[in-house]
């Protein structure tokens, strides 16, 4: 008999263990929530709700605790970490209302034809796949609305936070959904492909990188009966034009490009700046880019960022920033790891206007890519110069000016004046090319958690045939 395999997590600003567990077994955790979904469904949506509701007392319950444990696992800085459990309190109304407006029932009166009824039906068993970067909030946002309209989760967390995602897990038990109701899978890829590829698997729900979500999209190709919602990231732009306002502009990229180490799928990657505010916004920029301080997750004073998640990703950034130097970039704030052997990075921007083929890809942390361009139209043509299609901003400017952003844009996000991550949950979130299949999450994550079906009913048989049949020969 093979050893069964062992998972073990680490602290990023510390390299000290967090936790270890042993693999799961794919088969046998969809055997049992194929056996338990039903159950579930056919329960009273209000007890769902109930039991939902009893999951956010649960994590309030446990806020302190699971704050902490964000931060060390995932590398945030605490005060980070608690908004993202106040997240995941939250969503438990927002989805409420969501499930209630976007799937409700309906029915109309069809007089003699009887009634026409809407009503909406769980897809039965679905895979959520977590990221590491906001371990607890984002897969949240696809198993509570999940388990109000009646499906069964299995959740594998990232392999890089499995403490994060069986606290989570533990939240739902103690509220009363049933462990087989919702399951930690743990593993790394190969259960993750697993989960994807199983035929009791009715449907997947992926955030993460592209790569990944277009090996699943490509995977499940031919296989249409599975449900796919796919949130994968984006080479964002924050467009900046005239505004007297350049330290609150400067505030605005900082908030864009440097939360959570740029570790955010809607953090903005390109800067893009009319070249007539471009020197003044430089000197608000880069001193306020100095002054950011980047340490302990749970330090105190607190910092503004913490590590990147690992070492690998903290070397793969320095690389980058490097190969865009050597491409003919002008670094602007050099990227640096300030303890060699953790993954604490210096924010880093550089100016990459004069590189020809820029990289279309997403740099996943705190490095920001300057581009500097004669107008607004030739913003909007940067912006658009990309595969991606997750988040937009602009800032500065007049209505006139951001009607005209938002209408050229492509991109599921599109703010002004605001930073690039920031998004509401009552609204839909995702995006579109690369960064996600219209099938977006949030307020919107109840269209893909259940089915629409359509009927028509009487409560009596009534039909007659009135064209088309023979004469009837029989008299009396």
């Amino acid at each position: 008999m093979s050893e069964t395999a062992i998972l073990v997590s680490t602290a990023p600003a510390t390299g000290e263990e967090v936790w270890r567990g042993e693999h799961s077994d794919v088969d046998a955790a969809v055997g049992r929530a194929r056996r338990a979904w039903s159950e579930w469904a056919a329960r009273p949506l209000a007890d769902r709700i109930d039991a939902l509701r009893r999951f956010a007392n649960a994590v309030r319950d446990r806020a302190d605790e699971f704050a902490e444990l964000i931060a060390r696992e995932a590398g945030k800085p605490l005060w980070e970490a608690r908004t993202e459990i106040d997240a995941v309190m939250g969503k438990v109304d927002i989805s409420v209302q969501a499930y209630a407006e976007r799937t409700g029932k309906k029915k109309f009166d069809s007089g003699i034809q009887g009634t026409a009824a809407v009503r909406h039906k769980p897809h039965g068993v679905l895979a959520v796949l977590g990221p590491y970067n906001f371990p607890a909030h984002l897969p949240n946002g696809h198993i509570v609305p999940a388990l109000i309209a009646g499906n069964a989760v299995l959740f594998k967390p990232s392999e890089k936070t499995p403490a994060c995602g069986e606290m989570l897990v533990k939240c739902f038990h103690e509220a009363g959904v049933p462990e087989t109701v919702v399951q930690l899978v743990i593993g790394g890829p190969e259960e993750g492909k697993a989960l994807v590829a199983h035929p009791g698997i009715d449907g997947v729900l992926f955030t993460g990188s592209a790569q990944a979500g277009i090996a699943i999209n490509r995977k499940l190709a031919a296989n249409p009966a599975k449900i796919v919602a796919l949130e994968m990231g984006g080479n964002n732009p924050l467009v900046v034009i005239d505004t007297p306002k350049l330290a609150d502009a400067a505030a605005l990229i900082v908030q864009s490009a440097f939360t959570s180490a740029g570790q955010r799928c809607t953090a903005a990657r390109r800067l893009v700046v009319k070249d007539s505010v471009y020197d003044s916004l430089m000197a608000e920029l880069l001193p306020l880019t100095k002054r950011l301080v980047v340490g302990d997750p749970l330090g105190d004073p607190q910092p503004f960022m913490g590590p990147v998640i690992d070492n690998e990703t903290a070397e793969r950034l320095t690389e980058s920033f490097v190969a865009l130097m050597t491409a003919g970039g002008k670094v602007l704030a050099h990227m640096r790891r300030t303890i060699p052997d953790r993954p604490f990075l210096t924010p880093g921007i550089i100016d990459v206007t004069d590189i020809p083929d820029r990289p279309d890809i997403e740099l996943f942390g705190p490095l920001l890519q300057v581009i500097r361009v004669p107008d607004l139209d030739a913003g909007i043509a940067e912006a658009n110069n990309t595969r991606f299609g997750l988040s937009a901003s602009l800032i500065g400017g007049g209505p006139e000016d951001y009607g005209r952003f938002w209408a050229n844009v492509r991109a599921g996000i599109i703010n002004w004046n605001r930073p690039t991550n920031g998004a509401s949950s009552k609204a839909p979130f995702g995006g579109i090319g690369l960064s996600g299949n219209h099938r977006p999450a949030a307020y919107y994550a109840a269209d893909y958690c259940a089915y629409p079906v359509a009927s028509t009913e009487m409560d009596q048989p009534r039909a007659n045939i009135g064209v088309g049949l023979k004469a009837d020969d029989l008299k009396p």
